[in-house]
């Protein structure tokens, strides 16, 4: 695995182009009986080191992070991205309204003015990918890997820092 800590600015835009187009992201936390993720909707806003999500105050997640701030965000598309940051619960009616989606009335089963609904913001530390989508680093990281020898320089997993 290589490891590389970069520039702040640079690692949010790498991490941005990575979920740029992903819909839906696993979001992780941690209840009394261990670690849960579920499916959230990614909002359709530039990455600039946070990530945005609506959930209700009713909901498991919402009691979750109450307790415990400690997140995992996981995407699946082109690439393979994990981003490990703390979470925070934001009751703000103007930002809720820029993300509301009609959709949101069907998946959530309220409007867009219902008091239960909340935002969450993931503030993230650390991002870390596998850039599956350059077809070159993959075949030579599965050569050498196939052929028993180090997969170190092949740039496939890099880890970022965030803050």
């Amino acid at each position: 695995m290589t490891t590389s800590v970069t520039d702040n600015q640079e690692a949010i835009k790498t991490v941005h182009e990575l979920i740029k187009g992903i819909e839906t992201a696993m979001l992780t936390t941690v209840s009394e009986e261990g670690l849960v993720s579920r499916p959230m909707k990614t909002q359709d806003v530039e990455f600039d080191g946070t990530l945005w999500f609506l959930t209700k105050k009713d909901s498991g997640k919402f009691h979750e992070l109450l307790h415990n701030q400690h997140v995992n965000v996981a995407y699946v598309g082109k690439s393979f991205v994990s981003i490990r940051g703390n979470a925070e619960l934001v009751e703000d009616q103007e930002k809720l309204q820029q993300f509301w989606n009609p959709m949101y009335e069907e998946l959530l089963e309220t409007t867009s003015d219902d008091p239960n609904l909340v935002l969450i913001k993931v503030n993230a530390e650390t991002a870390e990918y596998w850039d599956s989508g350059n077809k070159f680093k993959m075949v030579k990281f599965l050569l050498r890997r196939m052929l028993g020898k180090n997969t170190e320089g092949t740039d496939m997993n890099q880890i970022v820092n965030m803050t």
